[in-house]
């Protein structure tokens, strides 16, 4: 599942249409957002499996333990693929974070809704980043124990400790890019029927 927010840069400064250049721009904004929107919310419900999945994994290591020879393996296996997956949500997440932070803004109000959204979705990024390196931890323990002959099977890696600590706390990600959408269209009266009108005048 790959981004592609090159082919949604729109040109937000313009100074003529009705309401404005405050509103132009927020109308751009708008018409960005919602092109991004469906490639955001797909990150969203990948990182909401990964939260489910992983919990779900972690949660069965500490009641059954790490195992022993091949399912020692396969814990490894499985500890990196879920590392795989938040770092790739996480790049997901990277790109429409930089698509946004180029945007040419000039009025206060939507330069304040473009460093929320900033914000919000860096704090994901970061929690994705701490998740994938206690997963990264957790794979390379499994294949420690895996070459310790003294291990019976009984006791499972420090970092999945580690790892099942940070997920008590974690949230289902949320639709900040619809909050932030929502935010704009509703300060600058704007409709989903704008966008046509804007298209149209570019």
């Amino acid at each position: 599942m790959k981004l592609r927010y090159g082919c949604l840069t729109i040109a937000l400064a313009a100074l003529c249409g009705c309401g404005g250049a405050a509103h132009q721009e927020a109308l751009g904004r708008c018409k960005f957002l919602s092109d991004g929107q469906s490639n955001y919310s797909a990150a969203n419900a990948t990182e909401k499996d990964l939260g489910t999945a992983t919990t779900a994994w972690a949660s069965a290591v500490i009641t059954s333990g790490a195992g022993k020879g091949d399912q020692l393996e396969q814990n490894a296996k499985v500890a990196g693929d879920l590392a795989n997956s938040a770092d790739q949500v996480s790049t997901q997440l990277g790109q429409l974070r930089k698509a946004i932070y180029d945007l040419p803004l000039r009025e206060e109000f939507t330069q304040g809704v473009r460093s929320t959204l900033i914000t919000q979705i860096t704090r994901r990024q970061r929690t994705l980043q701490e998740m994938r390196t206690a997963l990264t931890e957790s794979a390379a323990q499994f294949r420690e124990l895996h070459q310790t002959r003294a291990y019976k099977g009984d006791s499972y890696p420090t970092a999945v400790d580690k790892l099942n600590q940070m997920l008590q706390t974690h949230k289902a990600p949320e639709d900040a890019v619809g909050g932030a959408l929502a935010s704009l269209k509703d300060k600058y009266g704007i409709k989903d029927a704008d966008f046509a009108t804007h298209a149209a005048a570019r």
